[in-house]
């Protein structure tokens, strides 16, 4: 029961994320916020590390992974950033982490030549049905350019969690996800230089209170509980708890944005979340 306590909290601060993106972008660059969350993350991560006990050992190939998928969680942030800063915090959680299974699934097809069975078919068909409800065509919704970069940053995530797959195969999950928060820092620091990193000292504290929480609560604390959870639950049922993102994204975000999701919206979330649990169905 504790663990389903932990992991329930896991789920709700990951939500709780995206309404705090959208406050932090609303008054400093995309690149310099991005820089400073992973920052803090990396520091955030050093008693995590403390805890683990764990020696931090990287080979060759681990660390052209760390590179790799560094380059794509900077690369994923600056348009999931910039998505929501065009567009809302709601549609931001409920689009990319719906979308984000399908998409990884359609490349693990394509690149990995994964094979599917029909239920997994079926679960891909309802799940595109439910991205075509979520982006609003027939109202051109799907042009809008927050829509496009939500669709981007699914993409971009399916391709960074099969990286992050193969990764088990040579760094432990908590190692990973440091070395690729600093190799991010890393990264960031020379994109967020020409904008003035110091900008961030000049906001007020409801900008620092979305950042820590980003950066601390909505990131290391909510990722150890997974991959600690995940140990003892297995992947699969701590995977199940994901479905509970979408509906804590939209539910912190009228809480403390007062946004109010549309009725296509709420149906494709729950058409694609149907579909999540079609594709992960162990039968």
């Amino acid at each position: 029961m504790q663990l389903v306590l932990l992991m329930v909290l896991a789920m709700v601060l990951w939500g709780g994320g995206w309404p705090a993106l959208k406050i932090v972008t609303a008054s400093v660059d995309v690149e310099v916020v991005t820089f400073w969350r992973f920052l803090i993350m990396t520091l955030a991560f050093i008693p995590v590390l403390l805890w683990w006990r764990k020696p931090i050992t990287l080979s060759r190939r681990g660390a052209l992974i760390i590179g790799a998928s560094a380059l794509l969680n900077v690369a994923f942030m600056v348009i999931a950033f910039w998505g929501v800063k065009l567009g809302t915090a709601g549609a931001g959680g409920v689009i990319i982490t719906t979308l984000s299974p399908v998409l990884t699934v359609l490349l693990s097809m394509w690149l990995m030549r994964t094979r599917v069975n029909a239920a997994q078919w079926r679960g891909l068909a309802v799940g595109l049905i439910g991205g075509v409800l979520m982006l609003e065509p027939w109202n051109l919704h799907l042009f809008q350019g927050a829509n496009l970069l939500f669709v981007g940053s699914a993409l971009v995530w399916g391709v960074l969690t099969l990286l992050s797959q193969r990764s088990h195969l040579h760094l432990d999950p908590i190692h990973y996800s440091f070395l690729l928060a600093a190799a991010a820092t890393v990264m960031t620091f020379f994109l967020a230089l020409p904008f003035g990193m110091g900008v961030v000292f000049e906001q007020d504290w409801r900008f620092w209170s979305a950042m820590l929480y980003l950066a601390i609560l909505g990131q290391t604390v909510a990722s150890t509980i997974f991959f600690v959870a995940s140990g003892k639950l297995g992947s699969g049922a701590a995977s199940s708890y994901m479905f509970l993102v979408p509906l804590s994204a939209l539910v912190t975000s009228y809480w403390v944005l007062d946004e109010l999701p549309s009725f296509w919206l709420l149906c494709g979330g729950i058409v694609s979340t149907v579909a999540i649990a079609m594709i992960n169905s162990k039968k």
